[in-house]
């Protein structure tokens, strides 16, 4: 068993369902208990429609469970408001999507700033520079001032993998930020997931269909119709 210290997310007993009280209610995870370390570099597979992206969102905050026990970093989060979510959220989690969701109009340390804009409504100067040296530390040292349209889709995933890091989170959720890039892209990206995790002990959840990903990763938790298949270490010789 973990030291209580090490765990970043404890889950127990977490169920979801929609349209409850309806004749449709649907009970997608089934009493799901998952427990996420400091460091954790997991992958998060199964089919879709396995829950996948119901439990990434519900460990995100973006949505509440119907039934269960979330602690994240020590804190009982169920009984939070949605003010006490958004807060928690801002100060703990990093977001990278499958769609890199920049704002065209915005140069890339524009984007990569919004998060700091939207949780104190203005930007230093520290911090424009925080963001410009996560762009560096991303291989963008030579697009900072550019917009969306002038790079790549693989440079515009890493101003969103930037973008998740500005706020210095405990844990980054990675839903498919390979899935919309061609392999050479996604290898680049993948390897630079890795980097920061070991650079700066970021942890990661990556929900991702690519087996080759999943098996770089540390750990793989894998879900089938709404419950824990597996969850397995994986070697690395």
């Amino acid at each position: 068993m973990s030291n209580g210290a090490d765990l970043l997310i404890e889950l127990d007993n977490v169920r979801k369902s929609y349209n409850v009280g309806q004749p449709n209610e649907t009970e997608v995870l089934h009493g799901l208990d998952l427990n996420v370390r400091r460091g954790d570099f997991m992958a998060l597979i199964g089919p879709s429609g396995s829950g996948k992206s119901t439990l990434l969102n519900i460990i995100g905050l973006l949505e509440r469970m119907s039934a269960g026990r979330y602690v994240l970093q020590g804190e009982e989060v169920q009984a939070l408001d949605d003010g006490g979510l958004t807060l928690r959220r801002r100060s703990t989690l990093g977001f990278v999507f499958q769609f890199h969701h920049l704002l065209p109009a915005f140069s890339a340390v524009e984007n990569v700033t919004l998060p700091v804009l939207m949780a104190e409504g203005r930007i230093s100067s520290k911090h424009e520079q925080h963001a410009r040296e996560l762009l560096a530390a991303v291989g963008l040292s030579r697009a900072m001032d550019k917009r969306p349209s002038e790079l790549s889709g693989g440079m515009q995933q890493r101003v969103a993998i930037a973008r998740a890091l500005v706020m210095n989170p405990a844990l980054v959720l990675a839903d498919e930020p390979t899935g919309n890039l061609d392999t050479a892209s996604s290898d680049e990206v993948f390897a630079l997931l890795r980097s920061i995790h070991a650079e700066r002990g970021t942890s990661f959840i990556v929900v991702t269909h690519d087996p080759r990903l999943a098996a770089r990763c540390d750990r793989i938790v894998e879900l089938v119709d709404g419950r824990i298949a597996r969850d397995e270490v994986v070697p690395h010789g």
